[in-house]
């Protein structure tokens, strides 16, 4: 009786190891893998040589995290180009969704297309594309309404006459354009506030100084200048300070970064508009990890409001954001 258990308990056990080695043939070394892929989220941003962009990435990572996802983010350095291969990159690897700060709002348009293609959707964040049908959700500053807010204040700061400048950001990023629109629609109703030059500098710090010195030599008397975001708006203070004209040329920005808010709080700098770059980068990952649990009814924009940021106001904020969200 006893050699007959044996007998039977070793059959059994045999049974049961082969039938689970071949359970595990069947699913293959790559299927842990491709579980594995489908927990990794893409963060892409379109430069880290910007303080407002590395705290919009760090905090899109950081959120993906938090809801269990492991997350990279990619440097596109402003290149379309290099942008193109990361996506690539990101595609072949399988991550389950891509967080994108585009580079080009016409020029990345292919790149979310293909990553569509494959299954993959992407959250644009800050930027936009010019397309409605290949991003699964843009969430955005309300670029518009936040210049139009800076206008207005401009005009009161200005009393309304006297010679300004305006230094453009990328010339492929809406924003730049959103921005500059937003802010003509109010100061081109004053006749007596005249432009007397406008370039662009790209949203670079060093690049705005080196422009706003070349157009004041040919425009020494200028009351102001209107910059597409802040970091532009710190060349051009440097470039002021060289010049010795600190106390007689206004600064206004437009971003919320440390370096400007503090500028503010100093007196140097005179206004600037305030996005929420933590709280865009939060929602976008936000609704990945819903996209990725199964929703698919997201609004194609996402419109976050912009505040307007002076030496009246400064108390109530601080860099990226208002103090009682810290």
């Amino acid at each position: 009786m006893s050699r007959k258990f044996s007998i039977f308990t070793a059959m059994t056990l045999g049974l049961l190891v082969l039938g689970f080695g071949c359970k595990q043939k069947e699913q293959g070394p790559g299927a842990n893998e491709d579980s594995q892929s489908k927990r990794r989220i893409a963060v892409v941003i379109s430069t880290l040589n910007n303080p407002w962009f590395v705290v919009l990435g760090d905090t899109a990572k950081a959120r993906a995290e938090e809801l269990g996802y492991a997350a990279t983010i990619f440097d596109s350095q402003n290149d379309t180009a290099k942008e193109s291969d990361h996506f690539d990159n990101i595609i072949a690897a399988g991550y389950a969704a891509i967080l994108f700060n585009p580079t080009d709002a016409d020029g990345s348009i292919a790149n979310v297309r293909k990553a569509k293609e494959a299954g993959i959707p992407a959250f644009c964040i800050d930027r936009e594309i010019n397309s409605n049908d290949v991003a699964a959700t843009q969430v955005l500053s309300d670029n518009y309404a936040g210049c139009v807010d800076l206008g207005q204040y401009f005009v009161k700061k200005m009393n309304q006459k006297g010679n300004y400048v305006e230094l453009l950001g990328i010339l492929g990023d809406n924003n730049t354009w959103n921005r500059s629109k937003g802010f003509h629609s109010v100061v081109d109703n004053y006749p007596d506030l005249k432009m007397v030059a406008r370039q662009c500098a790209e949203f670079d710090r060093t690049k705005a100084m080196e422009v706003l010195e070349s157009i004041m030599q040919a425009n020494p008397d200028i009351n102001a200048v209107f910059c597409g975001n802040d970091a532009m708006a710190m060349g051009a203070y440097q470039a002021l300070a060289a010049a010795g004209k600190t106390d007689k040329v206004m600064v206004f920005g437009f971003d919320g970064a440390k370096d400007v808010i503090d500028s503010i709080r100093d007196g140097k700098i005179v206004a600037t508009g305030m996005q929420f770059p933590k709280r865009m980068a939060q929602m976008g990952a936000e609704q990945a990890d819903e996209y990725i649990k199964g929703k698919r009814d997201f609004p194609q924009k996402v419109p976050v409001a912009v505040e307007l940021v002076t030496q009246e106001n400064i108390a109530k904020y601080t860099a990226f954001g208002r103090e009682s969200e810290q």
